[in-house]
């Protein structure tokens, strides 16, 4: 993915909004004498700080923040100054932070006039509530508080009949996130003004919360979970992960079965805005909660000069990254370029694809481009890795190499590469024409003399369709045999790169990892998602990147959340289809989701966890790789790019996604879920390929703000075919180059019931009710339920009894001893609800999709740390005698005291404490 980070633009309108008036408030008793806003923008002549208009709450049209590191200064009136110091003034102003700390308000006060005698410099510290983060809230400094720190005056209140030529907010050096929109002074009388308007029908979390503010993890022996123990010692001691015998799981160097409870992570970068997270500390926190494998996504193209250069930071990050991780037997996945943020251009020797669509396409078919490539694939993989003392070649804690990330001929890009690229393309296309049909009157013939603009026989090029020309269906067999042709060339250029670049890895530089083509999708997944595959067919593992979003709409929705975005908070159970594990495998090859995640603002987020560790080992998924996390540890809501006032949406380390990880990789590390047999076994020939033929099941296509346009995934399975649900009984798997006709379904009528919308996993272990958004787990040393449990259900499964009144959660109970849970000797429960910052604030709203609308919510305020949690109304039952105490967790599983576990019949009762996300029954 993805285009994560942007800076804010600095406004600079010179627009005056600002006023000297005398506005009498009688109810009050006070004199307004001077007043700014910042409707328009910052006043003429403004020093320091932004200007920020948009994703404020109603009532704030505009307003004024700090730039990194600094401080926010008014203009200055150097002769007649903003106001004149009087008895009884006060210096009114309206402001929200995200972070509340101690700040201080200076005025420069003299005499009026040009010149500086008797100038004073006056300070005043105004009060601080911390437990105000978000909220808006006037603060009115009386101006015989404030005391001067230099100048003649010094320790004296200001001096009636100076003039303050310019006020300003001090905040040495850190960021408060402090918005003002309203300054003014009054006399007589403090500010009666209030704070902007809140909407009435403003709402908040339902329900009571608790603060999730976790200590910082000790890596206590006294933990009663870490998952550290399920890893290797040293990830890659046994040898290189390989492939298992049929090809189509993992297995580690010794033939230990393998499965990847995985995380995009950063935390190799510092923010200048923040200290640079402690890698190993981080590899750490990680393994406890689960995780084995991690993916670094970099972009190590030279920044200028030198194709063949690359980033040499990029590359450290790498390095640093497979150090810190390998000794806490934590895998690494490593995505060395993606077309999108590729630094390369046609002045440093690359073909030119005209500007419109960047590299997208061009690593497949310029060969100065692919020569720069193994370039830099050598220096990063070959050259010994300074913090190992080995080369990544030959390190098994390397596990994976993908060779791009995002980019398909198949894709939309494609139609866009012209220029000097768009020439060689149809070049190489004429070129594959004389092969395949002996000559270009060959292939014209066999066209029956379809000719398009492009064709150029005599200069040897010929032209190419538009992408969107291959997802229709098209009369006359000359036209639909060129399209086929141009199908098949743009297919086989893509496996043919693959192809040559795992040679390269091989053969040049010795590398033993396991090679990933790509991760993408197609401009139509029926007609064509199947040849994207057969393309990575050249290589061993298969992989998609898949999104669970909803709509969220606003002028940074691809990379942050802001107050007046509008969005649906959808939950994937009641859209199944959604769910990002339904994906069609590759027989033979392993098959990974590089990135994915539940995609903020959604709130329906702890069912994400539960669901993916369930699916993924029902459907035999063999990594996931959460998106994304950048800190040492947790992510308290703050700043997408830590400047623009703001939520990060690319996030995954937050209590209900990280948080609900512990029970949820263990049961899917540990095998507790049963993989099921093929629900489809399809068949498909290389000319069903070319041709475009349906499939007789497809996969739909996933959403990204990024790279789609309208605002919700495009539904993509086959009209008529197999009911897409078959995902949710069982595995769905294709074999390419094989008769189609021998291709199997079960009878999914015995697991799918459209009457009733449910659907049951050919295991018996799973069972999805997208009517009511509700989904059971019910394996032996793993039970559970997700959704929307309603008021006082109850959810009776194998040796668990669940009973909730909470309107929406998870709860998971996973024996952490691999013994049934009748006869556990160690239980996990763990629950999740729904979180929130401290202040998020919505209201309903109507939002407008393609020539629709939905019910959705406005976000008034996007509120600030820490998360909120809506208290759990969980009470669990468990029939095992063995069990007789409970003690409730804090977030790192250290112990914080026993909570009753009642006998009730045979089963023994436990009422969740409701401010925790775990406790184990020993």
């Amino acid at each position: 993915m993805i285009c994560r980070n942007a800076a804010i633009a600095l406004v600079a309108l010179a627009g005056l909004a600002l006023t000297v008036a005398h506005e009498r408030d009688a109810g009050a008793q006070q004199e307004t004498l001077y007043r700014a806003d910042f409707g328009e923008g910052l006043p003429e002549g403004w020093k320091k700080g932004v200007a920020v208009l948009d994703g404020l709450p109603e009532g704030v049209a505009g307003a004024v923040g700090a730039e990194p590191g600094g401080d926010i200064e008014s203009n200055h009136q150097w002769v007649d100054g903003h106001f004149t110091v009087a008895e009884g003034l006060h210096l009114n102003f309206r402001a929200t932070f995200s972070n509340p700390q101690w700040y201080q308000l200076f005025i420069f006060c003299k005499q009026r006039g040009p010149d500086a005698a008797a100038m004073n410099l006056y300070e005043y510290k105004p009060p601080v509530d911390a437990g105000a983060a978000g909220e808006w809230q006037v603060v009115s400094a009386p101006l015989s508080e404030f005391r001067a720190t230099t100048g003649p005056n010094q320790g004296q209140a200001p001096l009636p009949g100076e003039v303050c030529w310019t006020y300003f907010w001090g905040f040495q050096g850190r960021d408060l996130g402090m918005l003002v929109d309203l300054v003014w002074v009054t006399e007589g009388a403090p500010a009666s003004t209030p704070a902007p308007a809140v909407r009435s029908d403003a709402r908040g979390l339902e329900g009571p919360t608790w603060a999730f503010e976790p200590p910082r993890d000790e890596f206590s022996p006294a933990a009663l979970f870490d998952l550290r123990l399920l890893n290797e010692k040293i990830a890659g001691q046994s040898g290189f992960v390989r492939r298992s015998d049929d090809g189509n799981d993992f297995v580690l160097g010794d033939g230990t079965p393998a499965r990847f409870w995985a995380v995009n992570t950063s935390a190799y970068n510092k923010h200048p805005l923040f200290p640079a997270p402690d890698l190993a500390r981080h590899a750490r926190f990680l393994a406890k909660r689960g995780i084995n494998m991690v993916r670094v996504h970099a972009n190590v193209t030279p920044e200028a000069g030198d194709l063949s250069s690359i980033n040499p930071g990029e590359r450290d990050n790498l390095w640093r990254t497979v150090a810190a991780m390998k000794p806490e037997g934590i895998y690494t996945t490593f995505s060395p370029y993606w077309a999108a943020s590729s630094r390369v251009k046609p002045e440093m020797g690359v073909l030119d694809t005209g500007g419109e669509v960047g590299n997208h396409g061009l690593l497949f078919f310029d060969p100065a481009l692919q020569a720069a490539y193994k370039s830099w694939l050598k220096q990063i993989l070959a050259e010994p890795n300074p913090h190992t003392g080995i080369p990544l070649s030959q390190d098994p804690a390397l596990a994976i190499i993908q060779l791009q990330n995002e980019d398909s001929l198949l894709f939309w890009t494609s139609q866009g590469i012209k220029g000097t690229a768009g020439a060689e393309l149809r070049r190489q296309f004429a070129e594959f024409l004389k092969r395949k049909y002996g000559s270009l009157d060959g292939a014209l013939a066999a066209w029956q003399g379809t000719t398009i603009e492009g064709d150029e026989p005599a200069a040897g090029r010929m032209g190419l369709y538009i992408i969107w020309e291959l997802t229709q269906e098209r009369e006359g067999a000359g036209r639909n045999q060129r399209c086929a042709d141009q199908m098949q060339f743009f297919t086989q250029t893509m496996r043919d790169f693959n192809a040559m670049m795992g040679d390269y890895l091989r053969e040049d530089l010795g590398c033993k990892q396991l090679i990933n083509a790509g991760n993408w999708r197609t401009a139509d997944n029926v007609r064509m998602l199947d040849a994207e595959r057969y393309s990575y067919g050249a290589n061993e593992v298969m992989a998609v990147n898949r999104y669970y979003t909803g709509v969220h709409q606003g002028q940074h929705q691809g990379w942050a959340i802001v107050s007046g975005d509008v969005f649906t908070d959808d939950s994937v159970l009641l859209q199944p289809r959604e769910l990002p594990v339904t994906a069609k495998q590759v027989n033979g090859h392993p098959f990974i989701i590089p990135e994915s995640s539940w995609v903020p603002p959604l709130g329906y987020q702890s069912e994400g966890p539960f669901l993916i560790a369930a699916y993924q080992s029902l459907n035999g998924v063999d990594a996931y790789y959460w998106f994304a996390t950048g800190e040492e540890d947790w992510r308290q809501p703050s700043s997408a790019n830590g400047y623009l006032p703001s939520l990060g949406k690319w996030v995954c380390h937050t209590p209900m996604l990280m948080g609900q990880w512990p029970a949820a990789a263990l049961m899917y590390r540990m095998g507790y879920i049963q993989r099921g047999s093929p629900a489809v076994h399809e068949r498909r020939s290389l000319e069903n390929l070319w041709r475009r033929t349906m499939p007789i099941i497809a996969e739909d296509a996933g959403y990204d703000p990024n790279r789609d346009t309208g605002d919700i995934a495009v539904e993509s399975n086959v009209k008529g075919g197999v009911d897409p649900l078959a995902y949710l009984v069982g595995p769905v798997i294709v074999d390419y180059d094989a008769n189609p006709g021998a291709s199997e379904v079960v009878d999914l009528g015995a697991y799918i019931d459209p009457g009733a919308r449910t659907v049951s996993s050919i295991t018996g272990e799973l069972k999805l009710d997208y009517g009511q958004g509700v989904c059971t787990l019910n394996a032996p040393k793993a039970q559970g339920v997700t959704g929307f449990l309603g008021q006082g259900r109850s959810f009776r499964l194998g040796e668990v009894l669940i009973e909730s009144t909470n309107d929406y959660a998870t709860v998971l109970v996973v024996a952490m001893d691999d013994r049934p849970l009748s006869e556990s000797r160690k239980v996990l429960v763990q629950v999740g609800t729904v979180e929130r910052p401290t202040g998020w604030k919505t209201s309903p709203a109507t939002v407008k999709v393609g020539d629709s609308t939905r019910e959705g919510e406005k976000i008034v305020n996007f509120g600030a740390a820490p998360w909120q949690i809506v208290e759990a109304d969980v009470t669990v039952s468990v029939a095992n005698s063995f069990l007789t105490k409970a003690t409730v967790l804090d977030p790192n599983g250290m112990p914080a005291g026993e909570i009753l576990l009642e006998n009730a019949g045979n089963m023994q009762r436990l009422r969740f404490p409701p401010d925790a996300l775990y406790t184990v029954l020993e």
